[in-house]
């Protein structure tokens, strides 16, 4: 089959729940919706995480980065660094293993560069929601940081089924944007059980309309997604002339400005992008 065939053969299978996923995927899914039961005592979290070696990993260097260590006294156990992040950090770093597992079995050398890239992007993106949430927008900073880490989970399904597919990658991005990510996208986001309220600021970033300065959860995703400074490989030059473009915005927030609070901000931006990369 051609290109567009296939993406919407794909699209097509995901939209039915026919979802291709490794096994390492499943049981971290069981995992995170261990950590999602509300009656979960910090102990039996602390369990749970070190029996996953990547994600133990990555919530001690969330708890050591500069987000979330402000005075400096280092964790060095999975126990303090869950009651220093707290679960619904916790949960974002469980999406962010399952994202990174769904490239595992990819073998060709092109797919693994172009999904270390996509990881590298979502990273940034989540590491400057949480910061824009923080202190621009006055959302959930939590939430913006698991929105920002699952934004490309569609991009990462793609790539991981694109062996199949000889040539899937090879024609221009917009086959990919117009009939792919959208459908492919909200069948995995809804298999991985994200909240309502991230589906809309996800959906919300693929119509591509927000409010300037931010409002809600979408717009401040949507500006993350243009002020990180590297482009989704499957946007391709569409990403790069969009950041282009970011570097230009800048509006007062109370007594500043939004190139004032990122300037302000970017150790904890590198910080927290260091820990999930």
């Amino acid at each position: 089959m051609d290109r567009i065939e296939a993406f919407k053969s794909i699209a097509a299978q995901a939209g039915r729940g026919e979802l291709t996923f490794p096994t390492n995927v499943d049981a971290t899914l069981k995992l995170q919706r261990a950590l999602n039961d509300p009656a979960l005592h910090a102990d039996d979290a602390a369990r749970l995480v070190q029996a996953e070696p990547l994600l133990a990993a990555r919530t001690v260097a969330i708890a050591n980065s500069v987000a979330y260590n402000r005075f400096g006294n280092d964790v060095t156990n999975v126990r303090s660094a869950v009651q220093r992040v707290g679960f619904r950090t916790l949960n974002a770093l469980a999406a962010a293993v399952i994202v990174r597992q769904l490239d595992s079995k990819i073998t060709r050398m092109d797919l693994r560069l172009k999904a270390d890239q996509l990881w590298k992007h979502s990273a940034h993106v989540a590491a400057l929601s949480q910061v824009i949430a923080r202190r621009v927008t006055r959302i959930d900073p939590d939430t913006a940081l698991f929105a920002g880490i699952v934004h490309e989970v569609g991009g990462f399904y793609l790539l991981s089924r694109a062996e199949e597919f000889p040539g899937l990658l090879d024609g221009e991005p917009e086959d990919w944007l117009e009939h792919g990510e959208v459908p492919i996208g909200r069948a995995v986001l809804s298999k991985l059980g994200v909240p309502a309220a991230v589906m809309e600021a996800i959906e919300a970033m693929w119509g591509g309309m927000r409010a300037l300065p931010p409002e809600t959860l979408g717009d401040t995703l949507m500006l993350a997604n243009d002020l990180a400074p590297f482009d989704s490989p499957l946007h391709g030059r569409a990403g790069a002339t969009t950041r282009q473009s970011a570097a230009t915005i800048d509006f007062v927030i109370g007594d500043g400005t939004l190139a004032e609070i990122l300037a302000e901000s970017a150790e904890e931006v590198s910080s927290l992008t260091a820990a999930l990369y």
